[in-house]
């Protein structure tokens, strides 16, 4: 089985995490194929001409692009398996909101709160606290976004719990301080076999940002 699904994965990527869960959850093998991002392999261009991004589901031959899309895909042909949208159109589109959400508000002002200073720094991190009690009064006093189910919205959004700790550290504020129901819900999603071996140590990621960061300064 794990010759007919091929992942082109790189280790730290919040968006590569979402996929890994996904096929955890649903107890799939595959084979994870690592990508050095500084010299992307001939699969991966090939694979994924348009952005030339990971991660990239290959499944008999056929590819699957973006994570979001990935992990509906999968959550559809393996449907029988733990699934993660809900069988309602309306709980399912109410998920994939907060998935987008998560996209446009937690990506791209959590990466300014590590890689920027200053004004920019400083201004990300107001509207990151802001989205993370945004979400948090989603979540309510549910255990997943879910309601009683980890489900899509979880998938989305537990890989940038890897961030938590840079971000702190970066921003010089404190998340459980501001979102103590976030954290305890990104507590209790880390008990899951499939996210304790999909995610990697904050601390790991730490450092992988502070020398991406180097990077992106010393151009």
């Amino acid at each position: 089985m794990s010759d007919e699904i091929i992942l082109l994965d790189f280790w730290s990527s919040p968006f590569a995490m979402r996929v890994r869960i996904a096929l955890a959850e649903k107890g799939i093998e595959y084979e994870a194929r690592e990508e050095d991002l500084s010299n992307k392999s001939s699969l991966l261009l090939k694979m994924n001409p348009v952005h030339k991004q990971i991660p990239v589901l290959i499944h008999k031959g056929r590819l699957v692009c973006e994570s979001l899309i990935i992990v509906q895909y999968i959550d559809e042909v393996w449907s029988h398996k733990s699934p993660l949208l809900p069988s309602h159109p309306y709980h399912r589109a109410n998920a994939r909101f907060w998935a987008d959400f998560v996209d446009k508000k937690i990506y791209p002002t959590g990466k300014l709160v590590w890689g920027a200073t200053g004004e920019v720094q400083e201004a990300a991190k107001k509207e990151l606290i802001e989205s993370m009690k945004v979400l948090e009064g989603e979540l309510g006093d549910k255990p997943y976004f879910g309601c009683e189910s980890f489900g899509f919205t979880d998938v989305a959004l537990i890989p940038f719990y890897t961030w938590f700790y840079s971000l702190e550290t970066c921003g010089d504020f404190s998340i459980i301080a501001n979102c103590p129901n976030l954290v305890a819900w990104a507590k209790r999603c880390m008990q899951r076999e499939s996210l304790s071996k999909s995610l990697p140590d904050q601390y790991k990621v730490y450092c992988f940002l502070m020398e991406l960061k180097k990077k992106f300064e010393a151009k």
